[in-house]
């Protein structure tokens, strides 16, 4: 926000101070909410330590009481008493064999006092430890001065870390020591879905378990040279380089400990990044020498207390804000009133005017109402004059077709009377059968006509494209039917259902097969095809004439009202087929055929293509 240099000198001590006050609250807000997610975070690391701590103990407590049970068995016994019998020491790897896989441990073995291996469980694999000197491994030396012992060390021959369990038992020189190693690679397994790094140090500050793998066997504070001997000479990590995590340990809030990871600590897993925050929370272990440590990341904590601090410095803000506003809203509360009072002249104002508006145009819709409806009237007298046009034409040939039926019916009158004087009934019942099927085919002839000239309701329906093509030409029975040479090729499917006025629609298929007869007059072999078909979404009606064809002046003004090109007629007739067509849906087009003679092609909606929502009507 821009600061005009006329603006009063207290209005910009007013927003430093508001600025002031607003930060203020934030920072304290953080500190506050910095201090109850460490809470948070450390009743959670707790939990974690004592439920990680409770499976490490209850995983190295499992096998705690084999090695003083194998102390016992007599073949080890007998074994240690005289080592050179070959059948005792069989049995003895055989039952450390048979031990060892029962229980699930890596390796189970019997030292004499002397550190060298009587039997093993492994006394037939090609690293077995039978006859191995191993008096130089602390845990042999931990059983000799202090009767049993637990220590972590990875093995000398194989290689595999483990937690050794040992027993001493026997007087003088018929001591042996019972050892038994416990792979932790289940409970590291266990560690990997846990939500936070966990590790576990021994005596010599070594991490020797962690869910996170590179941290594995690297120590938490650098060891002196002497140390580094000793661990050289007694093989315990057999010979792994341990280096220093150097890890910087940070005081926090209230003695919490916090940890900012260095990039080399950073663990490609995932479950920690270089420059992430930790809370570090670390106990011994009952009964080892061994500490565990959780951390507990705080990237979530601290980034809730800084969400949390702004909202705090935005409320701070919007509390002043609205003190401010308080303020200011007494001073000008009489100017609002008067703003008000010429707001509510102007609404009313304005609502006048809209309301002259709407009545203005809500009486050119109903105009435009009314003048649609006298056009669709229009239209509808005009689709009525062109059926009686075509009735016209029509009727001195049905006049014509009439006069022989009945001057049929006068002489089978005629002649049924005399058969009945004569008393040859069977005679006049054949003639009045005839008499009933000339009445029957006058009468569909008339009615043709007249369903023909009824006035179309307007209404929409599904209709059968072929009773559309039967109704057309029943209307022409008669002209076709003196046209001996006039040859109609109708090949529609039966199925086929087009969306329309069936009466409206009638009207165009006879119109279009009435000019193709008409264009056809004089000529010595003249022949109307009419084809139909699917074409898409469409059903498409073509009705062809082997006549002239049209002109190219015929083509371009087609459809236009009161253009023609027969002596008589008014020119309405392709310009209503067009209209009634375009609202059924479709379209109507003319062309000349290759061959010769005009071509006429009505698109027609399918009934199963009502429901697309873009139709488009193919040219």
């Amino acid at each position: 926000m821009r600061l005009l240099p006329s603006r009063p000198l207290n209005s910009y001590l007013l927003i430093a101070l508001w600025l002031a006050v607003s930060v203020l609250g934030g920072l304290l807000a953080y500190q506050g909410f910095v201090k109850w997610g460490l809470g948070d975070a450390r009743d959670a690391g707790d939990s974690r330590l004592e439920r990680y701590a409770a499976s490490l103990l209850s995983e190295a407590d499992r096998f705690a009481f084999v090695p003083a049970l194998v102390a016992l068995q007599p073949e080890v016994q007998q074994l240690l008493r005289t080592p050179q019998n070959r059948a005792l020491q069989r049995k003895a790897n055989q039952y450390l064999e048979t031990l060892n896989s029962q229980i699930g441990t890596l390796n189970a073995y019997v030292l004499n006092r002397k550190g060298h291996v009587l039997a093993a469980s492994n006394w037939q694999q090609p690293d077995s430890f039978v006859g191995e000197d191993l008096s130089f491994r602390p845990y042999v030396q931990q059983a000799l001065k202090q009767g049993k012992g637990r220590y972590f060390g990875i093995g000398t021959i194989r290689g595999e870390p483990g937690y050794y369990l040992t027993s001493l038992w026997g007087e003088g020189a018929q001591q042996g020591i019972a050892v038994v190693k416990v792979g932790l690679a289940q409970l590291e397994q266990f560690w990997s879905h846990a939500e936070s790094p966990v590790l576990v140090s021994d005596e010599n500050q070594v991490v020797i378990l962690s869910n996170v793998e590179a941290w594995r066997f690297a120590t938490l504070q650098p060891l002196d040279e002497a140390r580094r001997g000793a661990l050289e000479v007694s093989l315990q990590y057999n010979g792994r380089v341990l280096k220093p995590l150097d890890w910087h340990w940070q005081q926090g809030p209230e003695g919490f400990q916090l940890l900012r990871l260095p990039p080399q600590a950073a663990d490609p897993q995932g479950k920690s990044q270089a420059g992430d925050l930790f809370l570090v929370q670390s106990r011994p272990l009952a009964g080892t020498p061994w500490q565990i440590t959780v951390l507990s990341p705080l990237s979530r904590t601290l980034q809730l207390a800084r969400s949390r601090a702004w909202l705090a410095a935005v409320m701070t803000a919007l509390a002043l804000l609205t003190l401010q506003i308080a303020v200011q809203r007494r001073r000008h509360q009489q100017a609002l009133e008067q703003a008000r009072q010429g707001l509510e002249i102007k609404v009313q104002q304005r609502t006048a005017d809209l309301l002259t508006a709407n009545t203005a145009l809500q009486q050119e819709v109903a105009e435009r109402i009314q003048t649609e409806q006298t056009l669709r009237a229009a239209q509808d007298e005009l689709v009525q004059a062109g059926k009686m046009a075509v009735l016209g034409q029509l009727s001195t040939e049905m006049a014509h077709e009439l006069n022989q039926p009945l001057t049929a019916l006068r002489t089978l009158a005629s002649n049924s009377q005399r058969f009945l004087e004569r008393g040859q009934t069977d005679v006049a019942q054949r003639n009045l059968q005839r008499m009933v099927e000339l009445t029957e085919r006058m009468g569909f002839m008339t009615g043709q006509l007249r369903n023909f000239a009824r006035k179309s309701a307007g209404d929409a329906r599904a209709v059968l494209v072929a009773s559309l093509l039967d109704g057309a030409q029943d209307v022409l029975e008669v002209r076709i039917a003196r046209s001996a040479a006039v040859v109609v090729s109708a090949l529609t499917p039966p199925d086929l259902q087009v969306w329309c006025d069936a009466n409206r629609v009638q009207q165009v298929l006879v119109n279009l097969m009435a000019n193709a007869l008409d264009a056809m007059q004089g000529l010595s072999q003249p022949r109307l095809e009419i084809d139909c078909q699917a074409s898409g979404q469409w059903a498409r009606i073509i009705v062809r004439d082997h006549g002239p064809g049209l002109s190219e002046d015929a083509r371009k003004r087609l459809f236009e009202p009161f253009f023609t090109t027969k002596s008589e007629g008014l020119g309405l007739g392709l310009s209503l087929s067009a209209d009634i067509v375009r609202a059924s849906g479709g379209s109507l087009q003319a062309s000349n055929h290759p061959k010769g003679g005009a071509v006429f092609q009505l698109l027609l909606p399918m009934v199963d293509t009502l429901q697309v929502a873009d139709v488009r009507i193919p040219l």
